[in-house]
């Protein structure tokens, strides 16, 4: 039997969301959801290797703790192994689910919990449907499922029938749900090739015209970008608040975070190493994204009379189509933005950072393993945090400018020193990642799967797209609007063409992603620590490093999340609601610490993706205004007229 290599491995912190998002798992992918999940599910495991760990009497002796120990374990256990006899090496992958009755929630934790994630269900459904997806579903009745000979001969005629209906079982998955034992419950059973999640193929058709309508800037203008951004055109004499410098650490401080260690290290572990390649593909298209919407953040951007700076997307959708005759549909787009970056700011640019940090800290720190110990590290944030955002954009530009390039530094460079150790692994890891990306084992399933993967990561760890930057780029000194937008195409570059590839190096060449002693990583999606235990295997002391260096990154993100979020708030609220947002967004500081409703978490991750939406589709009635500005800034490059300030 083949080994089946699956992308789309749902149970994570993201996995009750639809595939729209990171590692948003069955609605879109036909994934297993949390607790529901077997050891022979879709994977990047061997499936061979972790159905037998399900199946009394392997081989492969499961632990004390795996063993099944009710009926309906064991029945499910036999089910599986005989899914592995018959439809493995057939399909991509397969699950099976007992439908057992869920208790009430109990407590209020649980119960916002279970109300979010129907909220969240709503909103996945509406933003994140996949396109061109494939479902066959089949008609069983509980007594088949009861008799294994009976199902045995059901699932091979299942499977001539998904093909004739049209069905690649190569890059399928094959999902199975059975009832308890004692009869309650539903049966179904369906086989499902991914679509695509409607936001990620906007972000990607979007970057893809953005590339295209703008001559590939983002390779014109790259050498340019950097001078700039070393001061060479700064006139102290611009309007705006903030340097070129400032605003670019400002904004890579929101991005440069757990996605770039947690999150590459989950992308890997669930699309296997061919994701990196996607990923590298989705910075270099972002990288025009970001130059379009910063380049309109700086055009449709408001100086107070305190003289203070107000810009963004809530902005330019705004007043930009009221410029084309429309300011309903622009009011309407803005107020959809505004609202979806308030919800994210509190929940992925702040709660998730402030849990995901503290349970890596954990890992070094024992003192934090212990739950009643949890709400001092939210405290201490609180007060840090605290101290910055309320001294504004300037205090938080001043602490990313000296924070985002010290930690980056650091970072990358522990990257190079396991890489360069392990140079003689290199040509192979390269091997892995490029021959990976393709999948071609796993038919168009497997690929669009991996695709998938890789620019949802990248989406979520650079936010190209997403209109947040453009709000600390509109704060930009500068005299010529797309000139900031040409410094903003190179936070795709160093958040994920730079920071993200080092991780993914250091990961393949360890081969942390596979091993079967970091297994738990893998299977709890715990990013963080499958990183750091990477990074162990050569620098035994750097966990205790990478410990501080996820905090300083959850710090970072979550001082410009409560910029973004702020300024989307006073623009619906008006300037005196400042402080009452800076409040609440403090009071979710300590509850990140203390709290753990996974779909309250997720409803953030969801609204920071779902920005992109109203975002892009502003962006591209937009762009023709930027590539104008952009065709006269470049002639006069060329001609002399614009020089380096002496």
């Amino acid at each position: 039997m083949r080994t089946l290599k699956s992308p789309l491995r749902g149970a994570s912190r993201l996995g009750t969301l639809a595939a729209g998002l990171t590692l948003f798992a069955a609605p879109l992918f036909a994934s297993v959801q949390d607790g529901d999940a077997d050891p022979g599910a879709a994977g990047n495991a061997e499936v061979a290797a972790t159905a037998e760990e399900a199946v009394p009497n392997s081989d492969a002796a499961p632990t004390e703790e795996a063993k099944p120990k009710t009926a309906d374990d064991l029945h499910k256990a036999a089910v599986m192994a005989l899914l592995k006899e018959v439809v493995g090496g057939k399909v991509d992958s397969f699950s099976v689910k007992v439908d057992a009755p869920k208790p009430d929630p109990v407590g209020l934790e649980a119960k916002a919990d279970h109300f979010m994630g129907k909220v969240n269900e709503v909103i996945a459904a509406g933003l994140f449907f996949p396109i061109m997806e494939s479902k066959f579903e089949g008609e069983l009745d509980d007594a088949t499922t009861g008799d294994l000979p009976a199902l045995r001969t059901y699932l091979t005629q299942f499977l001539v029938d998904a093909e004739a209906d049209g069905i690649d079982l190569e890059g399928a998955a094959l999902t199975l749900q059975i009832p308890t034992r004692g009869g309650k419950g539903e049966t179904k059973i369906d086989v499902t090739t991914p679509g695509w999640p409607f936001a990620v193929l906007w972000l990607i058709l979007g970057a893809i015209f953005f590339t295209v309508r703008m001559g590939f800037v983002q390779l014109r203008m790259f050498g340019h970008a950097i001078q700039v951004t070393r001061g060479k055109y700064d006139n102290p004499h611009d309007e705006g608040e903030v340097s070129h410098f400032q605003a670019l650490t400002a904004a890579l401080s929101a991005t440069v975070g757990l996605g770039n260690i947690a999150g590459v290290a989950i992308a890997i572990s669930v699309g296997g190493p061919g994701a990196t390649v996607w990923m590298i593909a989705a910075g270099f298209l972002g990288m025009a994204s970001k130059f379009v919407e910063c380049s309109l953040g700086q055009m449709y951007r408001q100086q107070r009379p305190d003289g203070s700076v107000m810009g963004g997307a809530m902005y330019y959708l705004s007043n930009g189509f009221k410029d084309l005759g429309k300011p309903g549909i622009g009011k309407f787009l803005a107020v959809f933005f505004a609202i979806l970056c308030v919800g994210g700011s509190f929940g992925g640019g702040n709660s998730f950072q402030v849990n995901q940090s503290l349970n890596a800290l954990a890992e070094t720190v024992p003192f934090f393993e212990n739950p009643d110990n949890r709400w001092v590290y939210g405290a201490i944030m609180t007060v840090v945090v605290g101290a910055v955002i309320l001294g504004g954009l300037k205090r938080i530009a001043q602490v990313a400018e000296k924070v985002v390039p010290t930690m980056c530094g650091l970072y990358v460079a522990a990257a190079l020193f396991v890489i360069l150790s392990n140079a003689s692994a290199v040509p192979a890891a390269f091997g892995e990642i490029f021959s990976g990306a393709m999948t071609p084992e796993a038919g168009y399933g497997g690929l669009i799967g991996v695709l998938i993967i890789g620019f949802k990561r990248a989406a979520f760890s650079n936010e190209a797209g997403v209109g947040s930057a453009a709000i600390a780029h509109s704060a930009a000194k500068t005299e010529f609007p797309v000139r900031e937008g040409i410094v903003a195409l190179l936070e795709p570059f160093i958040d994920t063409i730079v920071v993200c590839t080092m991780t993914a190096l250091v990961i393949v060449i360890t081969g942390a992603y596979s091993n079967p002693d970091f297994a738990h990583f893998v299977s709890d999606n715990n990013g963080a620590g499958l990183t750091s235990a990477a990074f162990g295997q050569s620098i035994s002391w750097f966990p205790y490093v990478l410990a501080v260096a996820v905090v300083l990154f959850a710090f970072s993100t979550m001082i410009s999340w409560s910029y973004y979020g702020e300024r989307c708030w006073v623009w619906m609220f008006g300037d005196k609601s400042s402080l009452s947002y800076k409040v609440l967004f403090l009071i979710f500081v300590f509850i990140g610490s203390i709290v753990s409703a996974t779909n309250i978490l997720d409803f953030g991750d969801l609204m920071i993706l779902g920005m992109a939406v109203p975002n892009v589709l502003g962006v591209l009635f937009l762009s023709g205004k930027v590539r104008r500005a952009l065709s006269d800034y470049t002639g006069k490059l060329k001609s002399g007229e614009i020089k380096p300030v002496d």
